[in-house]
Protein backbone atom coordinates (compact mmCIF):
# COMPACT_ATOMS: atom_id res chain seq x y z
CA UNK A 1 0.00 0.00 0.00
CA UNK A 2 1.41 3.49 -1.08
CA UNK A 3 1.87 5.94 1.29
CA UNK A 4 -0.49 9.20 1.12
CA UNK A 5 1.77 11.93 0.93
CA UNK A 6 -0.77 14.61 1.47
CA UNK A 7 -4.53 14.72 2.19
CA UNK A 8 -7.00 17.25 2.55
CA UNK A 9 -9.04 17.00 6.05
CA UNK A 10 -12.59 18.17 6.36
CA UNK A 11 -14.63 21.01 4.26
CA UNK A 12 -14.12 24.56 3.30
CA UNK A 13 -12.88 25.09 7.05
CA UNK A 14 -10.94 22.31 7.02
CA UNK A 15 -6.99 22.09 6.77
CA UNK A 16 -4.27 19.91 4.54
CA UNK A 17 -2.03 17.45 6.18
CA UNK A 18 1.39 16.86 4.57
CA UNK A 19 3.91 13.81 5.56
CA UNK A 20 7.25 16.12 6.75
CA UNK A 21 9.81 14.18 4.22
CA UNK A 22 12.58 16.42 5.72
CA UNK A 23 12.81 14.33 8.23
CA UNK A 24 12.55 10.75 6.75
CA UNK A 25 13.13 8.09 7.09
CA UNK A 26 14.44 8.28 10.66
CA UNK A 27 10.96 10.18 11.53
CA UNK A 28 7.55 9.71 10.42
CA UNK A 29 5.67 13.22 11.18
CA UNK A 30 2.38 14.74 9.89
CA UNK A 31 2.29 18.49 9.64
CA UNK A 32 -0.83 20.26 9.70
CA UNK A 33 -1.09 23.50 6.67
CA UNK A 34 -3.93 25.83 8.20
CA UNK A 35 -2.94 29.19 6.43
CA UNK A 36 -1.08 30.33 2.97
CA UNK A 37 2.07 30.85 4.89
CA UNK A 38 2.74 27.37 6.71
CA UNK A 39 1.87 25.78 2.57
CA UNK A 40 4.69 28.25 1.05
CA UNK A 41 7.42 27.34 3.82
CA UNK A 42 6.28 23.37 3.75
CA UNK A 43 6.68 23.72 -0.45
CA UNK A 44 10.22 26.35 -0.10
CA UNK A 45 11.55 24.22 2.76
CA UNK A 46 10.91 20.80 1.16
CA UNK A 47 8.36 19.64 3.64
CA UNK A 48 6.53 18.38 0.75
CA UNK A 49 8.15 18.31 -2.61
CA UNK A 50 7.80 16.37 -6.33
CA UNK A 51 5.88 18.06 -8.85
CA UNK A 52 2.80 16.77 -8.65
CA UNK A 53 2.42 16.43 -5.21
CA UNK A 54 3.04 20.16 -4.92
CA UNK A 55 0.76 20.75 -7.52
CA UNK A 56 -2.21 19.12 -5.55
CA UNK A 57 -0.87 21.03 -2.45
CA UNK A 58 -1.65 24.49 -4.46
CA UNK A 59 -4.51 23.94 -5.73
CA UNK A 60 -5.22 23.58 -2.04
CA UNK A 61 -3.73 26.12 -0.99
CA UNK A 62 -6.18 28.56 -2.96
CA UNK A 63 -8.88 26.63 -0.28
CA UNK A 64 -6.72 28.45 2.78
CA UNK A 65 -6.78 31.43 0.72
CA UNK A 66 -10.57 32.16 1.00
CA UNK A 67 -10.67 30.45 3.95
CA UNK A 68 -7.85 33.42 5.64
CA UNK A 69 -10.37 36.13 3.31
CA UNK A 70 -13.61 34.70 4.55
CA UNK A 71 -11.91 34.67 8.78
CA UNK A 72 -10.88 38.13 8.16
CA UNK A 73 -13.91 39.67 7.24
CA UNK A 74 -15.63 38.10 9.56
CA UNK A 75 -13.07 39.56 12.30
CA UNK A 76 -14.04 43.36 10.59
CA UNK A 77 -17.59 43.02 10.33
CA UNK A 78 -17.49 42.05 14.34
CA UNK A 79 -16.06 45.25 15.05
CA UNK A 80 -18.17 47.56 12.64
CA UNK A 81 -20.53 49.82 14.37
CA UNK A 82 -24.04 50.61 13.33
CA UNK A 83 -23.43 54.73 12.42
CA UNK A 84 -21.20 54.14 9.85
CA UNK A 85 -23.22 53.40 6.35
CA UNK A 86 -20.09 53.50 4.00
CA UNK A 87 -18.58 51.46 6.12
CA UNK A 88 -20.95 49.11 5.97
CA UNK A 89 -21.19 49.14 1.86
CA UNK A 90 -17.13 48.85 1.78
CA UNK A 91 -17.62 46.07 4.17
CA UNK A 92 -20.43 44.20 1.82
CA UNK A 93 -17.99 45.00 -1.56
CA UNK A 94 -14.67 43.39 0.55
CA UNK A 95 -17.21 40.28 1.51
CA UNK A 96 -17.71 39.88 -2.30
CA UNK A 97 -16.36 37.11 -4.13
CA UNK A 98 -14.66 39.26 -6.62
CA UNK A 99 -12.65 40.55 -3.76
CA UNK A 100 -12.00 36.83 -2.37
CA UNK A 101 -10.87 35.72 -6.22
CA UNK A 102 -8.45 39.25 -6.47
CA UNK A 103 -6.61 37.64 -2.85
CA UNK A 104 -6.82 34.62 -3.91
CA UNK A 105 -4.99 35.42 -7.32
CA UNK A 106 -2.15 37.43 -4.55
CA UNK A 107 -1.80 34.06 -2.76
CA UNK A 108 -1.78 32.12 -5.46
CA UNK A 109 1.32 34.12 -7.14
CA UNK A 110 2.95 33.87 -4.01
CA UNK A 111 2.53 29.91 -3.75
CA UNK A 112 3.97 29.37 -7.35
CA UNK A 113 7.40 31.61 -6.34
CA UNK A 114 7.65 29.37 -3.73
CA UNK A 115 9.51 26.34 -6.55
CA UNK A 116 9.73 28.05 -10.02
CA UNK A 117 11.12 24.83 -11.59
CA UNK A 118 8.64 22.86 -11.23
CA UNK A 119 5.11 23.74 -14.08
CA UNK A 120 2.50 21.18 -12.25
CA UNK A 121 2.56 24.03 -9.03
CA UNK A 122 1.77 26.80 -11.49
CA UNK A 123 -0.22 24.59 -13.81
CA UNK A 124 -3.04 23.70 -10.75
CA UNK A 125 -2.91 26.93 -9.52
CA UNK A 126 -4.09 28.93 -13.41
CA UNK A 127 -6.27 26.02 -13.11
CA UNK A 128 -7.71 26.71 -9.70
CA UNK A 129 -8.18 30.19 -10.38
CA UNK A 130 -10.12 29.52 -13.93
CA UNK A 131 -12.32 27.71 -11.39
CA UNK A 132 -12.02 30.80 -9.24
CA UNK A 133 -13.01 33.48 -11.73
CA UNK A 134 -16.26 32.00 -12.83
CA UNK A 135 -17.37 31.56 -10.00
CA UNK A 136 -17.17 35.50 -9.11
CA UNK A 137 -20.79 36.18 -9.58
CA UNK A 138 -21.76 33.45 -6.65
CA UNK A 139 -21.56 34.08 -3.04
CA UNK A 140 -18.59 34.38 -1.19
CA UNK A 141 -19.33 30.42 0.31
CA UNK A 142 -20.62 29.06 -3.00
CA UNK A 143 -17.07 30.44 -4.00
CA UNK A 144 -15.30 28.47 -1.45
CA UNK A 145 -16.81 25.53 -1.85
CA UNK A 146 -16.28 25.48 -5.61
CA UNK A 147 -12.76 25.90 -5.01
CA UNK A 148 -12.40 23.30 -2.86
CA UNK A 149 -14.27 20.94 -4.88
CA UNK A 150 -11.99 21.63 -8.18
CA UNK A 151 -8.63 21.21 -5.37
CA UNK A 152 -10.68 17.72 -4.57
CA UNK A 153 -10.74 17.14 -8.52
CA UNK A 154 -7.19 18.09 -9.25
CA UNK A 155 -5.99 15.44 -6.45
CA UNK A 156 -8.60 12.40 -7.54
CA UNK A 157 -7.14 12.89 -11.02
CA UNK A 158 -3.32 12.96 -9.98
CA UNK A 159 -3.94 9.74 -8.15
CA UNK A 160 -5.97 8.08 -11.19
CA UNK A 161 -3.00 9.55 -13.56
CA UNK A 162 -0.08 8.13 -11.35
CA UNK A 163 -2.25 4.46 -11.34
CA UNK A 164 -2.27 4.80 -15.49
CA UNK A 165 1.46 5.80 -15.99
CA UNK A 166 2.46 2.87 -13.91
CA UNK A 167 0.20 0.71 -16.39
CA UNK A 168 1.51 2.14 -19.49
CA UNK A 169 4.87 1.94 -18.62
CA UNK A 170 4.56 -1.58 -16.93
CA UNK A 171 6.09 -3.40 -20.53
CA UNK A 172 9.31 -2.33 -20.43
CA UNK A 173 10.24 -4.33 -17.26
CA UNK A 174 11.21 -7.71 -17.52
CA UNK A 175 12.08 -10.51 -15.32
CA UNK A 176 15.48 -10.20 -13.67
CA UNK A 177 16.18 -6.58 -15.01
CA UNK A 178 18.37 -4.08 -12.93
CA UNK A 179 16.53 -1.04 -12.75
CA UNK A 180 18.41 2.71 -11.86
CA UNK A 181 16.46 5.98 -10.70
CA UNK A 182 17.37 8.80 -9.53
CA UNK A 183 15.40 11.48 -6.28
CA UNK A 184 12.13 10.62 -5.92
CA UNK A 185 9.18 10.03 -8.28
CA UNK A 186 7.36 7.69 -6.25
CA UNK A 187 3.67 8.13 -3.52
CA UNK A 188 5.60 10.83 -2.10
CA UNK A 189 6.24 13.06 -4.99
CA UNK A 190 2.84 12.45 -5.95
CA UNK A 191 -0.88 12.47 -4.49
CA UNK A 192 -1.29 8.90 -5.60
CA UNK A 193 1.42 6.03 -6.18
CA UNK A 194 3.88 8.26 -7.98
CA UNK A 195 5.50 8.16 -11.61
CA UNK A 196 8.46 6.54 -12.07
CA UNK A 197 7.89 4.35 -8.96
CA UNK A 198 4.44 3.57 -10.14
CA UNK A 199 5.71 2.24 -13.14
CA UNK A 200 7.91 -0.54 -10.70
CA UNK A 201 4.94 -0.63 -8.24
CA UNK A 202 2.68 -2.59 -11.41
CA UNK A 203 5.15 -4.11 -12.42
CA UNK A 204 5.32 -6.04 -8.75
CA UNK A 205 1.90 -6.48 -8.67
CA UNK A 206 1.77 -8.15 -12.09
CA UNK A 207 4.26 -10.90 -10.66
CA UNK A 208 7.60 -9.79 -12.10
CA UNK A 209 10.72 -9.74 -10.32
CA UNK A 210 13.28 -7.20 -10.46
CA UNK A 211 15.95 -5.49 -8.74
CA UNK A 212 16.27 -1.68 -7.97
CA UNK A 213 19.31 0.55 -7.95
CA UNK A 214 18.29 4.08 -5.96
CA UNK A 215 20.95 6.79 -7.03
CA UNK A 216 21.33 8.74 -3.27
CA UNK A 217 20.74 12.12 -4.95
CA UNK A 218 22.92 14.62 -3.34
CA UNK A 219 22.70 16.72 -1.65
CA UNK A 220 19.59 16.26 0.06
CA UNK A 221 19.62 12.49 -0.68
CA UNK A 222 16.18 11.67 -1.83
CA UNK A 223 17.00 8.47 -3.15
CA UNK A 224 18.70 7.36 -0.32
CA UNK A 225 16.05 8.75 2.34
CA UNK A 226 12.74 8.87 0.66
CA UNK A 227 12.63 5.98 -2.45
CA UNK A 228 14.84 3.76 -0.88
CA UNK A 229 12.24 3.83 2.29
CA UNK A 230 8.94 3.63 -0.38
CA UNK A 231 10.62 0.46 -1.84
CA UNK A 232 11.56 -1.32 1.06
CA UNK A 233 7.69 -0.89 2.44
CA UNK A 234 6.44 -1.89 -1.16
CA UNK A 235 8.99 -4.86 -0.10
CA UNK A 236 11.29 -4.67 -3.47
CA UNK A 237 14.66 -5.51 -4.20
CA UNK A 238 16.20 -2.08 -3.55
CA UNK A 239 19.91 -1.22 -3.49
CA UNK A 240 21.21 2.26 -2.41
CA UNK A 241 24.31 3.72 -4.64
CA UNK A 242 26.34 6.75 -4.67
CA UNK A 243 25.67 8.85 -7.14
CA UNK A 244 29.15 8.49 -9.02
CA UNK A 245 28.77 4.83 -8.81
CA UNK A 246 26.25 4.51 -11.77
CA UNK A 247 28.86 4.33 -14.49
CA UNK A 248 30.98 1.41 -13.11
CA UNK A 249 27.17 -0.46 -12.70
CA UNK A 250 26.28 -0.09 -16.03
CA UNK A 251 29.64 -0.95 -16.81
CA UNK A 252 29.19 -4.27 -15.19
CA UNK A 253 26.28 -5.35 -16.89
CA UNK A 254 24.03 -4.56 -13.47
CA UNK A 255 22.06 -1.79 -14.92
CA UNK A 256 19.41 -2.86 -17.83
CA UNK A 257 17.07 0.50 -17.90
CA UNK A 258 17.28 4.03 -15.90
CA UNK A 259 13.61 5.69 -15.05
CA UNK A 260 12.93 8.65 -13.47
CA UNK A 261 10.50 11.53 -13.19
CA UNK A 262 10.35 14.81 -14.37
CA UNK A 263 9.45 18.37 -13.00
CA UNK A 264 9.06 20.41 -16.75
CA UNK A 265 9.08 19.09 -19.99
CA UNK A 266 9.59 21.38 -22.87
CA UNK A 267 7.82 21.29 -26.42
CA UNK A 268 9.90 19.85 -27.79
CA UNK A 269 10.70 17.00 -25.39
CA UNK A 270 13.57 17.99 -23.11
CA UNK A 271 12.99 16.99 -19.41
CA UNK A 272 13.89 18.78 -16.42
CA UNK A 273 14.79 16.92 -13.48
CA UNK A 274 16.78 16.68 -10.41
CA UNK A 275 20.20 17.97 -10.63
CA UNK A 276 22.37 14.47 -12.16
CA UNK A 277 19.65 13.24 -13.96
CA UNK A 278 20.96 14.68 -17.50
CA UNK A 279 24.29 12.69 -16.30
CA UNK A 280 22.77 9.45 -16.16
CA UNK A 281 21.05 10.05 -19.49
CA UNK A 282 24.65 10.40 -21.22
CA UNK A 283 25.91 7.34 -19.31
CA UNK A 284 23.06 5.35 -20.09
CA UNK A 285 23.49 6.24 -23.79
CA UNK A 286 26.78 5.58 -24.10
CA UNK A 287 26.12 2.06 -22.68
CA UNK A 288 22.95 1.38 -24.94
CA UNK A 289 20.66 1.11 -21.87
CA UNK A 290 17.05 2.65 -22.48
CA UNK A 291 16.54 5.99 -20.85
CA UNK A 292 12.51 6.51 -19.74
CA UNK A 293 10.94 9.29 -17.70
CA UNK A 294 7.92 9.09 -16.42
CA UNK A 295 5.63 12.08 -16.15
CA UNK A 296 1.53 13.18 -16.33
CA UNK A 297 0.79 15.40 -19.21
CA UNK A 298 0.29 18.65 -16.41
CA UNK A 299 4.18 18.16 -16.23
CA UNK A 300 4.84 19.06 -20.34
CA UNK A 301 5.27 23.10 -20.58
CA UNK A 302 4.39 23.51 -24.42
CA UNK A 303 4.93 27.32 -24.36
CA UNK A 304 8.54 26.51 -23.32
CA UNK A 305 10.21 25.62 -26.84
CA UNK A 306 13.34 23.71 -25.18
CA UNK A 307 14.68 22.82 -22.66
CA UNK A 308 17.46 25.78 -22.84
CA UNK A 309 14.15 28.10 -22.33
CA UNK A 310 13.03 26.35 -18.38
CA UNK A 311 13.86 28.38 -15.23
CA UNK A 312 16.47 26.34 -12.97
CA UNK A 313 15.54 27.43 -9.11
CA UNK A 314 18.97 27.85 -7.15
CA UNK A 315 18.40 26.66 -3.82
CA UNK A 316 20.80 27.64 -0.53
CA UNK A 317 24.69 26.84 -0.44
CA UNK A 318 23.55 25.23 3.53
CA UNK A 319 22.59 22.64 1.14
CA UNK A 320 25.93 21.66 0.04
CA UNK A 321 28.19 23.02 2.77
CA UNK A 322 26.33 21.16 5.40
CA UNK A 323 25.33 17.08 5.17
CA UNK A 324 22.59 17.28 7.99
CA UNK A 325 24.17 18.86 11.09
CA UNK A 326 28.08 18.41 9.46
CA UNK A 327 29.75 20.59 8.13
CA UNK A 328 31.64 19.46 5.00
CA UNK A 329 32.80 22.30 2.68
CA UNK A 330 34.91 25.57 4.35
CA UNK A 331 33.61 28.71 4.98
CA UNK A 332 34.58 31.05 2.25
CA UNK A 333 34.27 29.09 -0.60
CA UNK A 334 31.65 29.36 -3.64
CA UNK A 335 29.22 26.93 -3.87
CA UNK A 336 26.64 25.87 -7.02
CA UNK A 337 23.73 24.30 -5.87
CA UNK A 338 20.85 24.20 -9.25
CA UNK A 339 18.26 22.15 -8.42
CA UNK A 340 17.40 20.54 -11.54
CA UNK A 341 18.94 19.89 -14.89
CA UNK A 342 17.85 19.51 -18.67
CA UNK A 343 18.22 15.85 -20.22
CA UNK A 344 17.65 16.61 -23.98
CA UNK A 345 15.04 14.54 -25.62
CA UNK A 346 17.31 12.52 -28.21
CA UNK A 347 19.03 10.93 -24.89
CA UNK A 348 15.59 9.92 -23.62
CA UNK A 349 14.24 6.66 -25.12
CA UNK A 350 10.37 7.22 -24.20
CA UNK A 351 8.34 9.08 -21.72
CA UNK A 352 5.93 7.68 -20.23
CA UNK A 353 2.81 9.47 -19.64
CA UNK A 354 -1.20 8.70 -18.27
CA UNK A 355 -2.43 9.43 -22.16
CA UNK A 356 0.23 6.50 -23.71
CA UNK A 357 3.78 6.40 -24.60
CA UNK A 358 5.83 8.93 -26.18
CA UNK A 359 8.79 6.89 -28.51
CA UNK A 360 11.84 8.87 -29.19
CA UNK A 361 10.46 12.23 -28.39
CA UNK A 362 10.65 15.30 -30.62
CA UNK A 363 8.07 17.98 -30.71
CA UNK A 364 5.96 16.65 -33.32
CA UNK A 365 5.64 13.32 -31.24
CA UNK A 366 4.98 15.37 -27.96
CA UNK A 367 2.52 17.84 -29.57
CA UNK A 368 0.70 14.89 -31.04
CA UNK A 369 0.23 13.29 -27.71
CA UNK A 370 -1.78 16.15 -26.65
CA UNK A 371 -4.51 16.00 -29.48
Amino acid sequence: MAVKTLKWVGGIDGYLEIIDQRILPGEYKIIRCCTVKQLYDAIKMLAVRGAPAIGVAGGYGAVLSLQEFSQKNADRKARRTGRQKTEDRRQRLENSAVSAVKVLKRDCEYLASSRPTAVNLRWAIERIVKCAEKSEGKTLLGLRKAVLKEANVICREDVEMCRKIGANGDRFIKNGMGILTHCNAGALATAGQGTALSVLYEAKKRGKKFGVFVDETRPLLQGARLTAWELKRAKIDTTVICDNMAAALMRDGLIDMVITGADRIAANGDAANKTGTYCLSVLAKAHRIPFYIAAPSSTFDLKTKTGKDIPIEQRSADEIRFCGDKQTAPDGVDIYNPAFDVTPAENITAIITERGVIEKPNGHRVKKNFI
